[in-house]
């Protein structure tokens, strides 16, 4: 059996060729450290699984963003979303109250359609914050959302699920709380989230009580708030007081929602209910325009990034209307469609041309920007799976999203959240976090040490170097879904495929979860919240 100390460097796991004398070093180090420590690696190996999960921090990126607008193509975007809010307008559908708000701001307003003069958004935007803290009852959990900082937060809105025995299948309160679970389990999401997957056994009117009650009592990592209505948003405010304290609250960023517009062209009475609640509670709003390239907006990227603009700055600008300084990021999710079969389709080059593009105006702005994922149109945790959210999520470090919704467990255009693809999707973000470290130049990066011991002596190999073994456990990114051994060790190990082992993985995330501890007084609070609330209306299914 192979040494789990030594995976990523023995030769005989890798199929590697090296000199018999650096096989007989690894081997001997390896002996020496199982003399010293006991056990072996059976015992090695139960240490570790009895560990408690490291969890990481948010990103904080040490790279640089990637442009792909010149000074020429920003002017002339920029320049053809103010024509369009000047001449088409936005809509505020069925809200009087908006309405008026702008009308009493400077807009133009013509019955339901909003016109605003040239620079009016801008103007408004400065007041809201660069950078702002969400605060998670766990003040170590705390992220900073903006400049250069990355946050990932889970899949989010699919009403099915594909279970851990391979059923796809509507989404109950169990699997909300298994996804729950995971993401307080897994060490590179940041965030819990909001809505992991759409519970159908409960009441659509009484839902959001049990999936909030679910992030605040089975995770301590932040989360997202209920958009569905204004008195759900309400309700999350509430409970969040009674989690935070009413004072805190008042003063602090604790809860994040997602404001989709209506693209195109179009807010909503329901969306903008929601967003007035939580800026005038001083809580934070994600302004995002969900955009299927060619049926949603232009079939160009610069008409798209027009669109955007125009829907995410009236609606930014918009909040700082209703308080001041209330935090808000930019967002947009936008993606192509496939033209012969009308069905959105993930991981082409222009939804990344057009994340990248949004991310330059978000920085112009001088606001966080929220855009990206691991998406994916397949069926499955498949080739297909890996390939489109390798290129969502990749564009999503590299044009420098400050937080990154879906980031984990997305499947099927949306529609359903995958447990073996949120085990996988994590994986993969714990590489983009290794990434987003940048290239260390400390003097343990420099490796000075090792290349003297090596060039001034007859050593051909760096494996038996004091440098080499002070930092060989942490020197390379360990994926803990990949198999790199050789063909007869996964033959013997059963032949099992990615998905297998993350499916092992999901099983232990949700068997080992024990909800972080929360004060009782507390606990009876929110209980007691959820209950009278539920027994004060009747249920609601549409």
């Amino acid at each position: 059996m192979n040494d789990p100390d030594l995976e990523s460097a023995n030769p005989d796991t890798a199929g590697t060729e090296v000199h018999q004398e650096v096989r007989d070093t690894v081997r001997q180090e390896a002996r020496g450290r199982r003399g010293r420590g006991g056990g072996g690696a059976a015992a090695r190996r139960a240490q570790r699984t009895s560990e408690a999960v490291e969890q990481l921090p948010y990103v904080r990126r040490k790279i640089a963003e990637f442009d792909i607008l010149d000074d020429e193509a920003i002017e002339i975007i920029e320049r053809n979303a103010d024509i369009l809010m000047e001449e088409v307008g936005v809509e505020y559908r069925d809200d009087p109250e908006a309405l008026a708000m702008w009308k009493e701001a400077g807009a133009d307003v013509r019955g339901s359609k909003v016109h605003f003069p040239v620079g009016l958004c801008r103007e408004l935007m400065k007041t809201a914050p660069s950078t702002f803290t969400q605060h998670a009852r766990n003040s170590e959990r705390n992220v900073e959302i903006g400049g250069k900082s990355t946050v990932f937060a889970p899949v989010y809105g699919p009403p099915f699920v594909v279970d851990l025995e391979g059923e796809r299948r509507y989404a109950t309160i169990e699997d909300f709380r298994n996804f729950v679970k995971m993401a307080y389990m897994a060490p590179a999401l940041h965030h819990s989230g909001g809505t992991v997957c759409e519970p159908t056994d409960i009441a659509v009117n009484k839902r959001h009580l049990d999936m909030l009650h679910a992030h605040m009592t089975l995770s301590d990592k932040p989360y997202m708030g209920s958009v569905t209505a204004p008195e759900r948003a309400e309700d999350t405010v509430e409970m969040s007081k009674i989690l935070f304290g009413d004072a805190f609250v008042d003063e602090n960023c604790v809860v994040t929602s997602l404001i989709n517009c209506n693209s195109p062209l179009v807010l909503d009475d329901t969306m903008l209910g929601a967003l007035k609640v939580y800026a005038r509670a001083g809580q934070a709003t994600i302004v995002s325009p969900f955009i299927v390239g060619g049926a949603m907006s232009p079939v160009t990227v610069a008409g798209t990034l027009t669109q955007v603009l125009a829907e995410a700055t009236s609606a930014i600008a918009f909040s700082q209307l209703c308080r001041p300084g209330a935090p808000v990021i930019f967002g947009t999710f936008a993606t192509s469609i496939s033209m012969q079969t009308g069905a959105p389709a993930f991981g082409t080059p222009e939804p990344a041309q057009v994340l990248f593009g949004a991310a330059q105006f978000a920085r112009r702005y001088n606001l966080p920007f929220r855009s990206g994922g691991s998406l994916t149109g397949s069926k499955l945790p498949d080739a297909q799976a890996a390939y489109e959210s390798a290129h969502t999520i990749g564009p999503a470090l590299m044009g420098g999203v400050n937080f990154v919704l879906h980031a984990a467990g997305w499947l099927e255009g949306g529609l359903v959240s995958s447990y073996e693809k949120f085990v996988m999707d994590c994986d993969q973000l714990a590489a983009q976090q290794k990434m987003a470290a940048g290239v260390d130049v400390s003097e343990n990066g420099q490796a000075m040490g090792a290349l003297r011991e090596v060039g001034g002596s007859e050593i051909t190999h760096y494996l038996g170097t004091e440098h080499t073994q002070a930092n060989f456990k942490t020197a390379f990114f360990r994926s803990t879904i990949a198999d790199n051994n050789s063909f007869e060790q996964w033959e013997v190990e059963g032949r099992k495929s990615a998905p297998e082992r993350a499916n092992a993985i999901a099983r232990k995330w949700i068997e080992q979860h024990e909800a972080p501890a929360m004060d009782p007084a507390t606990r009876e609070a929110l209980d007691d919240y959820v209950a009278r609330k539920k027994e004060s209306m009747p249920d609601a299914f549409t």
